[in-house]
């Protein structure tokens, strides 16, 4: 980060020399594909190069592989994706990896973190709770921004779930009546039942909330569209509450984001406006536990006898270390 707020993006190794022979051998790698209205298969594509170049020259005991373009489609257009192209393209990147982990004869694990599945509405909890006087905000001249220590209660989202945290214990019973009289709140859990969800972690908040199946959690929190905090419009993961999958689209043209690159690149102040505020053109998420196992996650392995007959997530580390005769 420049001290001017410029920002220049790298790739960080250990040992750092590595960095230099990636980059020398595939290019940089391309942060546009990784988020964003661009986000697609050139992240994987460099990933899994990046990946089978390491595994051939150094042989790590242990190489992690994240292959992450599949679901930028699917969260864009739900059911309506080109699954059978996604697909190719991941089996593609992925043989990559498993080409080179058989040239060192290195044991495999595919795991997936979770299944993707449509969704048709946004479920605004952030503006409920504002509402219901609960959440504060702060107005001036970039929008208005989230009063995180004014407000009684506020949520950070995250897909299908929400963590609601209140600020005085007293009123958890008042914000939970407030939000679970919201359309395509599916579960509220507070308390003890958290540790049915596996949750019940002091970071976590005190009301979670599951959404209906075909719903999802997004996170503004103004009722008036010119009123957005200015940082709603662009890729800006660290200062919303909550994930925006609407950061995947692009609002404006192509055109539009060139001219502003070239303020950028002229050293003029600029602000790229690429993502749109209209959070019902998301088309699937993902979050709940899966009610088929169709829709749930994936984990193979090229040793079928070291795969429980019903494996969970929390499975994963002791099955890779098995692997590993540890």
């Amino acid at each position: 980060y420049g001290s001017d707020g410029s920002k220049e993006f790298d790739i960080l190794t250990e040992p750092p020399e590595l960095a230099t022979e990636l980059k020398a051998k595939l290019g940089d790698f391309p942060f546009h594909g990784f988020w964003g209205p661009m986000a697609g298969l050139p992240s994987s594509d460099w990933i899994s190069r990046a990946t089978a170049q390491v595994i051939r020259t150094k042989q790590p005991t242990l190489t992690l592989c994240y292959l992450p373009h599949l679901d930028y489609d699917l969260q864009r257009f739900g059911d309506k994706a080109d699954t059978e192209r996604l697909v190719r393209e991941v089996d593609d990147c992925a043989g990559r990896v498993l080409d080179a982990a058989a040239d060192v004869g290195a044991k495999v694990l595919v795991v997936s973190e979770y299944g993707i599945t449509p969704v048709s509405r946004p479920v605004y909890i952030n503006r409920a709770l504002r509402k219901a006087g609960m959440l504060r905000v702060k107005p001036g001249p970039f929008g208005e921004m989230l009063d995180v220590y004014e407000s009684a209660a506020f949520a950070v989202c995250d897909h299908q779930a929400a963590h609601v945290y209140v600020r005085d214990p007293a009123d958890i019973d008042d914000a939970l009546s407030v939000v679970v009289g919201v359309p395509g709140v599916g579960r509220a859990t507070v308390g003890n039942d958290m540790a049915d969800l596996g949750i019940d972690h002091e970071n976590a908040g005190d009301i979670v909330l599951l959404s209906d199946p075909d719903a999802w959690f997004a996170y503004p929190y103004w009722l008036d569209d010119s009123q957005a905090p200015d940082f709603a419009r662009s890729v800006d993961i660290h200062r919303k509450p909550g994930y925006d999958p609407c950061e995947l689209f692009l609002a404006g043209s192509k055109a539009g984001m060139g001219l502003t690159l070239l303020r950028k690149k002229l050293g003029l102040r600029y602000r790229f406006k690429s993502c749109p505020l209209d959070a019902s053109i998301v088309k699937g998420s993902h979050g709940l536990p899966a009610r088929d196992p169709e829709d749930g996650p994936v984990l193979a392995c090229d040793d079928a006898s070291a795969l429980p007959d019903a494996p969970s997530m929390m499975d994963v580390k002791a099955l890779a270390l098995c692997l590993m005769d540890l």
